[in-house]
C-alpha cells in the first residue's frame, strides 16, 4: 500500500476477492474446508497477500478465548530425539496457526514450576512425553486439553496417546540377534522410570525367553555415556557366559558400550554385538556404524500435535501406533564360534 494509506481490512478483502466477510473469516482461519471451494480460498489468500491484510490475531483470540499456544514438555533439551519431536511438532502447529512453547521438565522427571502465571490461562493445549508426566500437575497443564506421547494408554492422563510401536522395535532387535546366531544377552537399561523403557524391556525379555538356551542379564544405566560404560564393565565381570549381544536402550547408551569393550581388549561386533535405539547422528559417527532402530522424531511430533488439534476441535484423534524400523549396519554379526 502507499504510505499513509489506511491499513486493509477484511472487508477491503471481501470486496477485492468478489466474495462475503464471513468467506475471508473462514478462509484465513483455516476454518473453509466443506464451506468454500478451493479455488474461491486461494483467490482470497492471494487477494489478502496482495492487499498486504494481516488479520488481527490478538483482537480475534481475545473474541474466541483462545491464545492460540501450545506447550510442549519433554525430559530435556538435549536430546536429539526431542528437539525433532519438537520440529515436527511445530511445523504442523504452525500450519494451523499456532505457535509451540517448549518447556523441560527438570532433571528429565519430576515437578516443575510453572512457567507462566496460570498455564490454563495462556495455554489452549498441553503435549508431554511421559518421561516429563510429573511436571504436568504442578504446571496445572493437567486441567488443560491434554495429548501423551510414549505414555500408557490404559494409564494416562491425557485425553489421547500417540505412541511409537516401540513393542514391535524390540522384538526387530531380538529377532536379528537370534536369527544371527546370539544366546547370551546384556540389556543395558535406562534406569528412568518410564512407560516406553517397560515395554522395551518386557518385549525383550518375552522374545528372547522364548527361545531354549538363552540367557538374559539386566543393567540399570544413567542416560550417560559414561553411566553405560561402568555398567557394562561391571555386568561383563559378573561369573557365567560372557554376553554376545548388548540390548540398548537408546544410541547413547551404545557408545558407553563401545567403551568398556574396548578397555576390555574386545572388539565390536567381532566378540560383541551391540544395538541402540533412536537412529541419532551419533549412530553413523560410532565406528562401527550402530544397528539401531530408527524412530521418526518429527512425524512423531507431527502425530502428536495433529492429535491434539483433533482434541481441541472436540474430534476423536486417529488410533494406531507409529511403525518403527530396524537399521542393520556394522554393529552386530554372528558370534565367534
Amino acid at each position: 500500500m502507499a504510505p499513509g494509506s489506511t491499513r486493509p481490512t477484511s472487508r477491503d478483502v471481501a470486496r477485492a476477492a468478489g466474495v462475503s466477510q464471513a468467506a475471508v473469516s473462514l478462509v484465513l482461519g483455516d476454518k473453509w474446508r466443506g464451506r468454500v471451494s478451493e479455488a474461491t480460498a486461494e483467490r482470497v489468500r492471494s487477494t489478502a497477500r496482495d492487499l498486504g491484510y494481516r488479520p488481527n490475531l490478538a483482537a480475534r483470540n481475545l473474541r474466541l478465548g483462545r491464545t492460540r499456544t501450545i506447550l510442549l514438555v519433554v525430559p530435556e533439551l538435549t536430546t536429539e530425539f526431542f528437539a525433532g519431536v519438537y520440529t515436527g511438532a511445530a511445523r504442523l502447529a504452525a500450519a494451523h496457526g499456532f505457535g509451540v512453547v517448549l518447556y523441560p521438565s527438570p532433571e528429565g522427571i519430576g515437578p516443575a514450576p510453572d512457567p507462566f502465571a496460570s498455564a490454563p490461562a495462556a495455554l489452549d493445549g498441553v503435549l508431554a512425553s511421559s518421561m516429563a508426566a510429573d511436571a504436568l500437575t504442578a504446571i496445572r497443564g493437567d486441567q488443560l486439553p491434554l495429548v501423551m506421547l510414549d505414555s500408557d494408554p490404559d494409564g494416562s492422563l491425557g485425553a489421547a496417546t500417540v505412541n511409537l510401536d516401540i513393542a514391535d522395535g524390540a522384538r526387530q532387535v531380538a529377532e536379528h540377534l537370534l536369527d544371527l546366531g546370539h544366546r547370551h544377552f546384556l540389556h543395558l537399561a535406562s534406569d528412568v522410570p518410564s512407560w516406553t523403557f517397560d515395554v522395551r524391556a518386557r518385549e525383550l525379555a518375552a522374545r528372547l525367553g522364548a527361545v531354549a538356551g538363552t540367557s538374559l542379564r539386566t543393567a540399570p544405566t544413567p542416560m550417560t555415556i559414561e553411566g553405560a560404560r561402568g555398567a557394562t564393565e561391571s555386568a561383563l565381570d559378573l561369573p557365567g557366559p560372557r554376553p554376545t549381544a548388548v540390548v540398548c536402550d537408546d544410541d547413547k547408551l551404545a557408545a558407553g558400550v563401545y567403551k568398556a569393550v574396548r578397555r576390555r581388549g574386545l572388539r565390536v561386533p567381532d566378540d560383541i554385538s551391540v544395538t541402540g535405539v533412536d537412529d541419532i547422528a551419533l549412530a553413523a559417527a560410532l565406528d562401527p556404524e550402530l544397528t539401531t532402530v530408527r524412530l521418526d522424531a518429527e512425524l512423531f511430533g507431527e502425530h502428536g500435535m495433529r492429535a491434539l488439534l483433533a482434541v481441541l476441535e472436540g474430534r476423536t484423534p486417529e488410533a494406531g501406533r507409529i511403525p518403527v524400523q530396524l537399521v542393520v549396519r556394522g554393529s552386530t554379526a554372528p558370534p565367534r564360534a
